[in-house]
């Protein structure tokens, strides 16, 4: 395969780049594991000389610079809250190449960090100026073309958000499942936002376990109907890791012990 290499100045010269037959280089934990497999979807790569690693409070919020690594996060006490997510994303190597941008176009059985920001409903900064919840950029045509900027996180307490990989191969193996939670509420759960990886083709939201969480006690009653549907709507696939009946059996499991964990 014969590759050409294109840089440019700004990332929305490298965006304005890409094409069916081009992709972004930013870490290269992903890109050049397909280049080393010989992937021949692809014979250009594009690089931007503009880099945001930037990582700091904005507004409500947290703002991620899409050219900010795993190591970064955890270097950031703003991101504190993202620190059990980065923390288990591969070994030291991939932690300090691997970008918080790149994680967002992980195929499963990778991509744990996105299915965080799923869960806390971050907000997508693309390199032309548009901003898009993080469930419209994963499932559109934007997240196979575009170009991402930033990404922007409320700011959460430790004890609203609860994070937990599943793996094989401890500590830095793939997913064979990822869940992330955002609950608020005093007591009874007002509101609840939980998010599946290696689910379906990307990270996705167990809606009807949020629905049957709404207003109830984190008690082993209180989110049993959350948890007889919270594969409903879900996509599991079989892979070396699991088949879709194992994820499908074990997800109310994984679930629960994170519902019921104490904080």
């Amino acid at each position: 395969m014969s590759l050409s290499v294109e840089t440019y100045p700004t990332l929305r010269e490298a965006s304005q780049a890409i094409g069916d037959r081009a992709r972004y280089i930013g870490g290269g934990t992903l890109l050049m594991r397909a280049v080393n497999y010989g992937d021949q979807s692809f014979d250009r790569i594009v690089i931007s000389r503009e880099i945001d690693r930037t990582i700091r409070n904005e507004g409500q919020g947290v703002r991620i610079g899409a050219g900010a690594t795993m190591a970064d996060v955890l270097a950031s006490r703003d991101a504190g809250f993202l620190h059990p997510v980065a923390r288990v994303i591969g070994g030291p190597a991939v932690r300090n190449m691997g970008t918080v941008g790149g994680n967002l176009f992980a195929a499963a059985p990778f991509g744990d960090f996105a299915t965080a920001l799923l869960a806390l409903d971050a907000t997508v900064q693309m390199a032309d100026g548009q901003n898009q919840p993080m469930e419209s950029f994963l499932s559109g045509r934007d997240r196979a073309r575009g170009l991402v900027v930033a990404v922007t996180v409320p700011r959460v307490s430790e004890r609203e958000f609860r994070f937990a990989k599943i793996s094989r191969v401890k500590p830095k193996g793939a997913s064979m499942m990822a869940i992330a939670l955002w609950l608020r509420g005093s007591g009874r759960i007002d509101e609840a936002r939980i998010a599946f990886g290696t689910m379906g083709p990307t990270p996705l939201r167990a809606k009807a376990a949020e629905q049957a969480l709404r207003g109830r006690d984190l008690t082993e009653p209180g989110i049993a109907a959350a948890l007889a549907v919270c594969c409903d709507g879900l996509q599991p696939a079989d892979d070396p890791l699991a088949t879709a009946w194992y994820r499908r059996a074990v997800a109310p499991v994984h679930l629960k012990r994170l519902l019921l964990e104490t904080r």
